[in-house]
């Protein structure tokens, strides 16, 4: 069964960067769609990006574009969320999902792995 392990939160100042990990357990995620969530407090869980199997395709929700970039790894085996120009409203905690298929896929309940969520906080 795949596992998701989610890295790359931490606390930083409006402006500053952070890149996420997510690392897949098998070899099986190189045939996975990924996507990247994120809640913060008092809000429900919003979609931020997303990229199918092949890294060839990428989809952001409108309120990181310009600023999030994903991508997988060589090995296939892992996924990264680089964000740039970090805003206080970006503080949530970020998740990262796996789901077997060869689209993209931008709603929570198109995915069936889910990491252990990283903590993402900006200060302003």
């Amino acid at each position: 069964q795949v596992q998701l392990v989610e890295s790359g939160g931490g606390l930083v100042q409006a402006g500053d960067s952070l890149r996420l990990s997510c690392v897949a357990s098998r070899r099986t995620f190189s045939r996975s769609a990924v996507g990247w969530f994120r809640q913060a407090p008092g809000k429900e869980r919003e979609f931020v990006a997303a990229i199918n199997w092949s890294g060839l395709s990428t989809s952001y929700a409108d309120s990181v574009k310009g600023r999030f970039t994903t991508s997988r790894g060589n090995a296939q085996n892992t996924a990264y969320l680089q964000m740039n120009s970090l805003k206080p409203e970006d503080t949530a905690v970020y998740y990262c999902a796996a789901t077997y298929g060869s689209n993209l896929y931008v709603r929570a309940d198109e995915y069936d792995t889910w990491g252990q969520g990283t903590q993402v906080t900006v200060s302003s």
